[in-house]
């Protein structure tokens, strides 16, 4: 717990690199950690792209308006919410249930819910299933307490992006636990950068790039701010 507690505390955002060699067993503990990370009825609607290769980091470093961190990292990790990966993540997990010798009970019980959970999030030609899946669920609303699931093609997105952020922050705090640092970016040509990986408009969003290295001596790291806790909290 202490070193888990300790890189998060220490964990900051590296401007400048300096060269190191990233093994593949070390890239391989990052993004592990990564996909451990919690997401919505275990969807894990995500995809990471990592760049190592000299010539496609310069390619993705210019995309990312040629930032000081894309230009001197040792590796950029693109994240992607993917919605158009949660059938395969359902087969996925019911060949995994099959192989651990779940019982037909619990997998048809899985089979079942997932059914449901591809009628709820499927928005249907120019939104038309969302608009009256919408309605239905604001009349509901007016009777008993319901929350409103994701149904539009952004809502699904938004709804993507959440478990795509919370699978980005294992991602750094696991990097920093093993002594790489990172920086998280905003600033990227989202449309040519989403061309450069053949990405999807339908299906993909490009939530942030983050910057993989070990930060260059010749950085000095300012101090750091955050608001007080009783600005932040509001214990009721």
């Amino acid at each position: 717990m202490d070193n888990t507690l300790g890189a998060i505390l220490q964990r900051r955002a590296v401007k400048v690199f300096e060269p190191m060699e990233i093994s593949q067993g070390l890239r391989e503990q990052i993004l592990n950690a990564a996909r451990l990370a919690p997401s919505s009825f275990n969807s894990q609607p995500y995809r990471f792209y990592w760049v190592e290769s000299a010539a496609k980091r310069a390619t993705v470093a210019k995309l990312c308006l040629g930032q000081q961190p894309a230009k001197t990292a040792s590796a950029l990790v693109v994240a992607v919410a993917d919605i158009g990966s949660m059938f395969a993540t359902t087969q996925g997990q019911l060949v995994w249930m099959r192989a651990s010798n779940f019982s037909e009970e619990k997998i048809h019980d899985y089979e079942r819910a997932a059914k449901i959970g591809r009628i709820l999030f499927m928005p249907g030609p120019f939104g038309i299933f969302a608009a009256l899946k919408w309605v239905a669920f604001w009349l509901l609303n007016l009777w008993r307490t319901s929350a409103m699931p994701p149904l539009f093609h952004q809502d699904l997105l938004k709804w993507a992006t959440k478990s795509t952020s919370l699978a980005c922050q294992n991602l750094m705090i696991a990097a920093e636990a093993l002594g790489v640092n990172t920086c998280p970016m905003e600033g990227f040509d989202g449309r040519r950068l989403s061309r450069y990986l053949g990405l999807s408009r339908r299906y993909h969003d490009i939530i942030m790039v983050i910057a993989v290295g070990k930060r260059s001596h010749a950085f000095v790291q300012p101090p750091q701010w955050r608001r007080p806790l009783q600005g932040t909290v509001t214990v009721l």
